[in-house]
């Protein structure tokens, strides 16, 4: 909230480790701060509470979907992102749905997801009921499709929303800016719009699975 009070700092943006980071004071924030950008990356790794244990996290299933809808609450404009990781130690299929369930439920702007990979000194790397390599591969190849599911539907839902984009930097072509959205999307537009550090009130017309396409409006 202090932050919010300094003059010339637009866009409050922050971090999250794991899902105890996020206390009624940041929920609150998302309701009450205007400057605090409606976008959270929240990771979860899994849908399973087995899963959770056994990677020695100190969350559940049920606690993190309860701390979504909160934050949603309070901010219904959120756009939620998270990590997942397939294939851990003992991991059975019953338990890889629970994690597409699990995003199905909370449903994600965008997503980082892995297979699991072991590594040296961790506890994981030393347990028993390894998933073979092929299934881990086949069971991130579903999540990905899920989660990029979400990803472009969302940014479908901006086509035609007005929205103050930040310019950030040159884009990849010729004639081209790229900026970033309230909700962290790659907004391109002509070079015309404005200046690296402007931010200007954009109307999108198109979207890509991994970027909008907008214009400016009339001053």
């Amino acid at each position: 909230f202090a932050l919010a009070e300094i003059d010339g700092l637009e866009r409050l943006r922050y971090t999250t480790s794991h899902p105890i980071d996020m206390d009624d004071g940041l929920i609150a924030a998302h309701r009450y701060l205007g400057k605090l950008m409606p976008y959270l990356h929240l990771p979860v790794q899994a849908g399973s509470n087995r899963v959770l244990k056994a990677m020695n996290r100190h969350h559940t299933r049920e606690h993190y979907l309860d701390l979504v809808a909160r934050i949603r609450a309070a901010q219904p404009d959120l756009a939620l992102s998270g990590d997942f990781i397939t294939g851990f130690p003992g991991e059975t299929e019953v338990e890889f749905e629970d994690t597409l369930s699990l995003v199905r439920e909370a449903g994600y702007a965008q997503a980082f997801s892995f297979k699991y990979s072991p590594r040296p000194g961790t506890p994981g790397a030393d347990m028993k009921n390894q998933v073979p390599e092929d299934v881990k591969a086949e069971r991130l190849s579903r999540l990905q499709g899920l989660l990029n599911e979400q990803q472009h539907a969302f940014n479908r839902s901006m086509i035609g929303r007005t929205m103050d984009v930040l310019i950030e930097k040159p884009g990849r072509r010729p004639g081209q800016i790229a900026g970033r959205s309230p909700w962290l999307q790659t907004v391109i537009l002509g070079e015309g719009a404005g200046r690296v550090g402007d931010i200007v009130p954009v109307r999108i017309v198109s979207a890509g699975p991994n970027s909008l396409a907008g214009e400016p409006l009339a001053a």
